[in-house]
């Protein structure tokens, strides 16, 4: 990728403009430039020449069109745990931290929907629910903020249920290349009305525009939950498992998978003591105790028919956070394998028919790579990622590996990427997932982004 030279006067004739409307929340200070030089990934760093911090809708219209006169690069900043490089200023320009955006602005309880600005974090939007009987529940893991979510498409834990940002978002504000704020979507359930701009920018990755502000579906509160974990003795027999429980209706919550080797790191960093087999960990939801210990035991027959060990439950609440706080650390579980390591992890997803042939294939792939490497899944929906720990010197071994991977996953009719996005990470893959819908896509960066300075090099490459 090309780097976009950009003039010193440039710069300093921006920064003069900036300053004279955010102050000190515009800042070309190195330590600012640092950080928002990158996310969680272990891509390369892109270091911005600034950083700015708006305030409202009205403030990144106001820097975007500066950004427009002194042909700058915009790069939108969340919460920085993007896994793909989408955070990174590659071409330098400015960095657009959102964060101090964290209103709620509405919440409608009658409606089950609420409108929040895109600094807002996942957990700050459900703190802000308690006791309205509604929750947000899209759940990447990380505390990533709405704006990020909605760029990126994410999913989770609970996308089995309650869908991804992509059934979730209804609406959005947003600033263009130019400067111009529209508005799409409405807070009506569905709507005929034109082309569907709503879904156009989520999943954009902030190449086509900024989001600052978010209108979501809400979901009820269960009265019931249990949670339970299995073992089993191999995997295939695990994810089918999975496959029968969906085709069966069931309709659990949470379905995650974990192998063994996982299994293994996650007992040692989160001191529990899961068996160290293949693994199962299911959330069911319900209005009534008695139905979804119904719908639990229905589960767990189809389980011992497929080789499960039998479910264990978790009864109390503490109990329930306690495991799945261990499952949502298990990227710091793997790393802590190899201490020091550099850890990379992909992002597939297949149908849910290929979903065991898949994975197998994966692990019986991975046992012949140099490097140490776990499976881990948001199985109920065919999502599941491979987390490889690497020392200096096996990169290539692991490009390779993750090639082959997604090379494996599009044979099977699915995706380089089910929730982290394509950064720059993905980008080389787009073409054979896409075909000639990949120009369709450029024509659409062209004509919303004439000038490719809205996230330039992520995505799709224009020049």
């Amino acid at each position: 990728m090309a780097a976009t030279t950009i003039s010193q006067s440039a710069l300093e004739a921006a920064l003069v403009e900036l300053r004279a409307f955010l102050g000190e929340r515009v800042t070309a200070a190195e330590a600012a430039r640092e950080h928002h030089s990158r996310g969680e990934s272990a891509h390369p760093p892109g270091l911005p020449d600034m950083v700015c911090f708006p305030l409202s809708t009205e403030e990144v219209s106001r820097i975007v069109q500066v950004s427009a006169r002194h042909r700058l690069p915009v790069v939108p900043f969340g919460a920085g745990t993007s896994l793909e490089g989408g955070v990174n200023a590659i071409r330098g320009g400015i960095s657009l931290d959102m964060r101090q955006m964290n209103r709620v602005l509405r919440v409608s309880v009658p409606d089950m929907d609420a409108t929040v600005e895109a600094g807002t974090s996942r957990l700050q939007l459900v703190k802000a629910l308690e006791n309205t009987g509604l929750t947000f529940f899209i759940d990447p893991g990380a505390d990533a903020t709405i704006g990020g979510m909605t760029a990126t498409r994410a999913s989770g834990t609970t996308a089995v249920k309650y869908g991804t940002m992509r059934e979730n978002v209804l609406g959005l504000t947003v600033v263009l290349a130019d400067g111009r704020v529209i508005r799409t979507g409405t807070r009506a359930r569905k709507s005929s009305a034109g082309y569907d701009l709503t879904r156009l920018f989520v999943g954009s990755e902030g190449t086509l525009g900024v989001m600052t502000e978010i209108t979501l579906r809400l979901h009820a509160l269960p009265e019931a939950i249990a949670v339970a974990v299995c073992a089993f003795a191999t995997i295939d027999g695990a994810v089918r498992t999975v496959i029968e429980a969906i085709q069966l209706g069931l309709g659990p919550a949470r379905i995650e998978f974990m192998d063994d080797r996982l299994v293994d790191a996650v007992n040692r960093y989160s001191k529990i003591g899961l068996a160290v087999k293949p693994t199962l960990l299911m959330e069911f939801h319900g209005l009534s105790r008695a139905a979804v210990e119904e719908t639990a035991r229905m589960a767990e027959q189809l389980a011992r028919e497929h080789g499960g060990l039998g479910f264990e439950f978790q009864t109390t609440a503490e109990g329930r956070e306690r495991l799945w706080e261990a499952r949502h650390n298990v990227y710091f579980a793997a790393r802590a394998l190899r201490p020091g390591c550099e850890c990379v992890t992909t992002d597939v997803c297949v149908p849910i028919s290929r979903l065991a042939e898949c994975i197998v294939a994966t692990r019986a792939d991975l046992d012949t790579v140099s490097f140490p490497a776990t499976i881990v899944g948001h199985v109920g929906d065919g999502n599941f990622h491979v987390q490889c720990m690497l020392e200096p010197g096996e990169d290539a071994e692991a490009e390779t590996f993750a090639a082959r991977l997604v090379e494996r996953a599009l044979a099977m009719g699915g995706t380089c990427t089910g929730e982290h996005g394509v950064g720059t990470g993905k980008m080389k893959y787009l073409t054979a997932e896409h075909g000639e819908g990949l120009e369709v896509m450029r024509l659409l960066k062209r004509t919303l982004d004439p000038e490719n300075r809205m996230n330039p090099g992520k995505v799709i490459e224009v020049d």
